[in-house]
């Protein structure tokens, strides 16, 4: 039987994020990345005596880690970007079962149910939202040290050192996860995904 000319095809790609959403992506992504190679070179003698030009490191750690909120804060003019906070900010009975499936290794589909964002995904942006927001705090108590009493600066520069250390690690391990799923890249990078895709690893979501 021939297929109407309303029904779409399987292979149909369905939109995913706004071009809004996906700049926000790439500006946090890039200056998160200034805030990384930055620290490196602050932090490891090797990477400090190749580069040089300490004071100008320094700086821009500084204004990158201060600009990071900024397209987020931007990007709540946009109802598409508020709704998909909305939709990261809520855990479902089905996020639960999808963190019991995750520690079990258990990969089959049906005991992974996931709407537009999966639990991972979720629990990955409260964490680093969190992180960001305890970074900026303690990068602040450290460029104005006359705000804050002495015992505040050192406890400040324990928890940001630390503390960035664990995002370096977390945002390698969200880095080689993207890697390793072409189609979630390509949603980030054009917007859309194919429709099989969503069926397959977002089964709970209607676009």
């Amino acid at each position: 039987m021939p297929l109407r000319a309303d029904t779409p095809p399987d292979t149909a790609d369905v939109r995913r994020f706004t071009t809004l959403q996906r700049w926000t992506h790439r500006t946090t992504a890039a200056l998160m990345g200034i805030c990384i190679v930055t620290a490196a070179c602050l932090y490891v003698p090797q990477l400090a005596e190749l580069v040089g030009r300490r004071a100008l490191v320094v700086t821009l750690h500084q204004w990158a880690g201060l600009a990071l909120p900024v397209p987020v804060l931007a990007a709540l003019a946009s109802r598409a970007f508020r709704a998909d906070l909305g939709r990261l900010n809520r855990f479902g009975p089905h996020d639960r079962t999808w963190l019991r499936a995750a520690l079990h290794r258990d990969k089959r589909r049906l005991s992974r149910p996931a709407a537009k964002f999966n639990a991972g995904q979720k629990l990955y942006t409260a964490w680093i939202a969190g992180a960001t927001l305890v970074m900026l705090a303690t990068g602040l108590m450290m460029w104005f040290t006359h705000l804050t009493p002495l015992l505040w600066r050192t406890s400040a520069t324990f928890v940001h050192d630390w503390l960035a250390l664990t995002i370096g690690i977390v945002l390698a391990g969200h880095i080689g996860m993207a890697l390793a799923d072409p189609e979630s890249r390509r949603g980030m990078r054009t917007g859309r995904v194919s429709s099989q895709w969503a069926d397959r690893e977002h089964p709970l979501w209607r676009p």
